[in-house]
């Protein structure tokens, strides 16, 4: 997961992604779209991960939208580490 935070830090400098770790099992994270800060955390559990991100209430509308792009990227990341790329 650390991985994948610094390269969409790198990659999208201009939503201001920011990332703290709250533990061993929970990354605090945050980014901004359209002047509109989302905040959300991601807990890593056995066998799963969880995430849940508050959106304001302009971006609602694209709050599942926002959260299947999530998480599709952190399986394309877990299939990167499972074959050994990263």
């Amino acid at each position: 997961l650390e991985k994948a935070l610094e390269s969409y830090k790198e990659r999208f400098p201009e939503y201001s992604p920011t990332s703290t770790w709250k533990g061993d099992s929970r990354v605090d994270i945050a980014f901004s779209v359209k002047g509109m800060k989302i905040d959300g955390r991601v807990d890593l559990l056995p066998g799963k991960i969880e995430m849940d991100l508050d959106v304001p209430f302009l971006l609602k509308p694209f709050r599942k939208q926002a959260i299947d792009l999530v998480e599709a990227q952190i399986q394309k990341w877990i299939t990167k580490a499972k074959a050994g790329e990263i």
